[in-house]
C-alpha cells in the first residue's frame, strides 16, 4: 500500500520551500539572524510545531543554523553549499588550499565568461578593498578583500563553482582576518591588480598564476611557521 502524504506533512513542505527561497534568493542574507519563531508563525499562518520542523529540517541540510539563545542564521544558500560548510574543517592550512583550487580555477574560468558588467563591479570591488588597506581597517579589509573574490568567482558564471565557494564564505572571512595584519606596512600588502587585468583583458593561464600566487605565498609562510613551532 503507497505512503499517503499527510495535510501536515504539506503543510511543512510548503514552509521549507518558502524558506529556502528566502534565503536562495538573498531576501535572507548569508550570515543574518532569520524572523525569530513568532514572527514566522504570523507571517506563515502555520502553527510553531510547523515552523519548528521546516527549521530543523532546514539546519540539517545545512542551509540553516540554530544557536541556542542567539537565533537561527542563515548558514549556506543551498543544501549543496551546505554540505560543503559542514564538511570545510577550521584550520587555517585547509581552508587555504580548498580557497586555492577554488579562486584558480574561477579566475581561469572568468577570463573567458566575465561581462562588462563583471569587469565593473570587480574594479569597484577592488578600489574598496585597496581603500580599506590604506586605512589599515581590518574589519572593513575581511569584507572587502573576501567580496572582491566571491566577485571574481561569480564572474566564472559557473553555478557550481559559486555554489561551492559560498558553502566556505564564513571560513574565508575567518582566512582573510587571520592572515591580515594592520601593523605590517601597505607597501607589503598584497595586490590583486594583476589579476583584475588578467581577467579583464581575457589571459585565462594569467589570471590562474595570478589567483594562485598571494596563496602559494600564505601557505608557505604558514608552513614556515609551522615548521617553527614543532622544532
Amino acid at each position: 500500500m503507497p505512503l499517503v502524504t499527510t495535510t501536515r506533512t504539506g503543510l511543512v513542505d510548503q514552509v521549507i520551500a518558502q524558506m529556502r527561497e528566502l534565503v536562495a534568493s538573498g531576501e535572507w542574507p548569508l550570515g543574518q539572524r532569520i524572523p525569530p519563531e513568532a514572527e514566522l508563525v504570523n507571517a506563515l499562518g502555520v502553527g510553531r510545531n510547523t515552523v519548528r520542523e521546516a527549521v530543523r529540517a532546514l539546519a540539517h541540510a545545512g542551509l540553516l543554523e540554530v544557536r541556542q539563545g542567539d537565533g537561527t542564521f542563515v548558514r549556506a544558500t543551498s543544501e549543496l553549499s551546505g554540505a560543503v560548510s559542514r564538511l570545510c574543517d577550521t584550520e587555517l592550512r585547509q581552508v587555504l588550499e580548498v580557497r586555492r583550487a577554488l579562486e584558480v580555477e574561477s579566475a581561469r574560468l572568468a577570463a573567458n565568461a566575465r561581462t562588462e558588467a563583471d569587469v565593473a563591479d570587480l574594479e569597484i570591488a577592488l578600489r574598496e578593498r585597496d581603500t580599506a588597506l590604506a586605512e589599515r581597517d581590518s574589519e572593513r579589509v575581511v569584507h572587502t578583500d573576501s567580496r572582491f573574490h566571491l566577485r571574481l568567482v561569480e564572474a566564472s558564471h559557473n553555478p557550481v563553482l559559486i555554489q561551492l565557494y559560498q558553502g566556505i564564505s564564513e571560513a574565508v572571512l575567518s582566512s582573510v582576518a587571520t592572515t591580515f595584519d594592520p601593523e605590517v606596512p601597505p607597501e607589503r600588502d598584497v595586490s590583486h591588480t594583476e589579476l583584475l587585468e588578467a581577467v579583464r583583458d581575457g589571459h585565462p593561464e594569467r589570471a590562474a598564476v595570478e589567483a594562485g600566487g598571494f596563496l602559494d605565498e600564505l601557505l608557505s609562510e604558514f608552513t614556515s611557521e609551522e615548521e617553527h613551532n614543532t622544532a
